[in-house]
């Protein structure tokens, strides 16, 4: 990642941007954003204790909340601080990813850190980092060595965010139902939560729309939120087993707090805070890493048409992936994953994932021939480890099985823990939990493989720094629609993901289905119409993009053509007229900046929706190849009818869009050459 334009200077007290003021019971310190939208307010109270508060265009976002951290066995960091100086900067860089929402990516915001010490006892130190964007905030602790603070336990961080209100948020709970954030997300007041994840996303009473989550979380517990009033949550650190919150030595830092606020839900969709919030790449060369759609060995198992383990069904043959592969090639995919592929699936899996190797394939798959084979049709094979949570167990393979992968030209992973704890006792968000994921993806960047982490730690913006960290699932997928006891995701669910889930990074959804008659025992199946599929490709961004179906169910169908065109990378995205967990519309330009693709859904109400095409370069036509719902479709009783339409459009354009219940539409846009 180049830096392209980077200007970086220290501004002075007399610049407008910080002042400080006193009085005899404490001193208060400002700094705003550089567009002057947002200000923070730093202070001390009577008793020294640390407090924050924020605003955006003079509403209250944050009223005043204390900050600190409490620790075993020696006192707590949480007040009779005094402020000993603090230093003042602003930022302005772009910067390029190398794949994402967004080609080039600009970082600009002041900062201020905060030097404290206690003022009695061991006088001890911290500092606070605040920088200061126009669209929100970010925040962090840094605790420097130091002779009266070494090795530490943290039990408690006091960090609050507390509200004007009692407002409105969309959120789902904390280990209650799993432990993965595979929860379908509610709307209700803050007082009828209890600890919730983040990213949580609030909408205000002065019509502000909030998201609180953070960034760069290395080797520390993830933070949840633990309502202590109808108005506020505190950080609640995700504990080992042992009830330690996070073990850790001076020097050491915390990730990110993060607030960002818009005036509407595609305000927070869209920024870039908490990338901007994680250290650039320590990836050097980037050229291996680069985005694809694939198919895969995978919904079978899910209808129980192959299994994973062996026996006449098994999915993971030699015979099985050459097919595959054909298709792929057929069809301009570059990935096939296969699942099931390696010993450890007989029997009950997810009891013991100790059984499991990662470089002993079963008789039925030749992995040289395979990869040999996918290597001629000029398809990759995308690798798969399903750990059920025995990290120790795939930690002392994991040299191994990525040495083999790298020598067989397999560059891409797709990483499992399916078990409620790892290793039979920590929570997969603890700082055990974020070790794991960690360490797997360095490896892998030593190998050059990519890595697609199922039931993850939530994503926090790490992909900067670690490119090869492509994405994640962590959120209600489409497998619930082949199993899920309450017969699968609604299509509320989806119009609510792009400004919850979706918050956090790159979200393995796996869309595409389209078959919607298959038989279940659960009576699950997918709630939404075929164009609400295909738009779900435009709607939910993963740089790792799975065609999910089985490739029988997309042959002959002209539907297909829309999979195959579309992306998965982005060089711009604009999110459109949307209201959460009913309706929304997202535009987003391909990564050569010369094609626009649109991606429109609804809930499971019917609804009618215009759409301006200002999006598009002024002074250029172009053709739009609309796929919308067909006369009669409905999720229900009839999801498949779908209109194919070409028509000749310009930046002053207004689309009329008729999505069907639980339908959407799917647009390219292609500009017209002047011949």
């Amino acid at each position: 990642m180049k830096n392209i334009r980077y200007r970086y200077c220290l501004i002075t007290l007399a610049s407008m941007l910080i002042f400080a003021c006193s009085t005899k019971t404490q001193k208060t310190y400002k700094i705003s954003s550089p567009g002057k939208i947002s200000e923070l307010v730093f202070e001390l109270t009577a008793s020294g204790q640390p407090q924050y508060s924020f605003s955006s265009n003079g509403k209250s976002v944050i009223e005043p909340s204390l900050l600190g951290f409490e620790f075993q066995q020696i006192q707590k960091m949480t007040d009779g601080f005094e402020v000993v100086s603090t230093e003042e900067k602003t930022a302005d860089q772009t910067w390029e990813q190398p794949w994402g929402e967004f080609k080039k990516v600009r970082d600009h915001h002041t900062e201020m850190i905060v030097h404290l010490k206690e003022t009695a006892g061991d006088e001890r130190l911290v500092d606070i980092i605040f920088r200061v964007f126009d669209d929100g905030l970010g925040f962090r602790y840094e605790f420097p060595k130091q002779p009266h603070l070494g090795k530490v336990k943290i039990s408690n961080e006091v960090t609050q965010f507390t509200f004007k209100d009692n407002n409105e948020v969309w959120w789902i709970p904390v280990h209650r139902e799993n432990s993965y954030y595979e929860s379908t997300y509610r709307k209700t007041l803050m007082s009828k939560t209890d600890t919730i994840n983040t990213p949580a996303t609030f909408e205000t009473k002065d019509k502000l729309y909030v998201a609180i989550h953070e960034a760069s979380l290395t080797d520390f517990a993830s933070m949840t939120l633990l309502k202590t009033s109808d108005k506020q949550y505190k950080s609640d650190l995700v504990p080992w087993a042992d009830g330690v919150k996070v073990y850790a030595e001076t020097p050491f830092k915390t990730p990110w707090r993060t607030v960002v606020v818009g005036k509407t839900p595609g305000d927070v969709a869209t920024s870039t805070i908490m990338l901007n919030l994680n250290e650039p790449s320590k990836i050097e060369d980037l050229s291996w890493i680069t985005p694809s759609k694939y198919i895969g060995i995978w919904w079978g198992m899910h209808l129980e048409k192959f299994t994973w383990g062996q026996g006449p069904k098994h999915g993971a043959t030699t015979k099985n992936t050459k097919e595959y592969i054909d298709f792929a090639a057929k069809n301009n995919f570059d990935g096939v994953l296969v699942e099931g592929w390696n010993e450890g699936w007989d029997g009950d899996w997810t009891a013991d994932g100790s059984a499991f190797s990662f470089v002993k394939a079963y008789p039925d798959f030749n992995l040289e021939e395979i990869t040999k084979y996918a290597a001629i049709k000029n398809v990759r094979l995308i690798g798969h480890h399903e750990t059920a949570g025995a990290t120790k167990n795939y930690e002392n393979q994991l040299e191994d099985a990525f040495k083999l992968y790298q020598k067989m030209g397999v560059n891409s992973v797709k990483t499992g823990y399916v078990n409620k704890f790892l290793d039979k006792k920590e929570w997969h968000d603890s700082q055990y939990g974020a070790r794991h994921y960690r360490k797997v993806i360095e490896t892998a960047a030593k190998y050059h493989i990519m890595i697609d982490n199922h039931e993850p730690m939530k994503g926090t913006g790490i992909q900067r720094t670690y490119p090869n960290f492509m994405s994640q699932e962590g959120g209600r997928g489409q497998e619930y629609n082949a199993w899920s006891v309450d017969g699968g995701n609604t299509p509320e669910h989806l119009t609510t993901l792009p400004f919850t889930r979706m918050l956090s990074g790159p979200f393995d959804y796996t869309p595409g289905n389209f078959n919607f008659d298959y038989k279940t025992p659960s009576g699950a199946r997918v709630q939404t119409t075929l164009a609400n599929q295909l738009a779900l490709y435009v709607i939910i961004f993963s740089p790792l993009q799975m065609a999910s179906d089985l490739p029988e169910n997309y042959v002959g169908k002209p539907e297909f053509q829309f999979i195959k065109d579309v992306p998965c990378t982005w060089s711009d995205t604009k999110v459109l007229d949307s209201k959460i967990g009913e309706y929304t519309t997202i535009v987003r330009k391909d990564w050569d900046g010369k094609n626009w693709y649109l991606g429109s859904i609804t809930n499971r109400n019917a609804r009618d929706l215009k759409v301006t095409l200002s999006f598009l370069d002024k002074d250029k036509e172009y053709e739009a190849e609309i796929y919308a719902d067909g006369a009669g479709a409905n999720y229900k009783t009839n999801p498949y009818p779908v209109i194919i339409s070409k028509q000749k459009v310009n930046n002053k354009t207004v689309l009329d869009l008729k999505l069907a219940a639980g339908g959407g539409t799917a647009v390219k846009f292609s500009p017209i050459e002047n011949k």
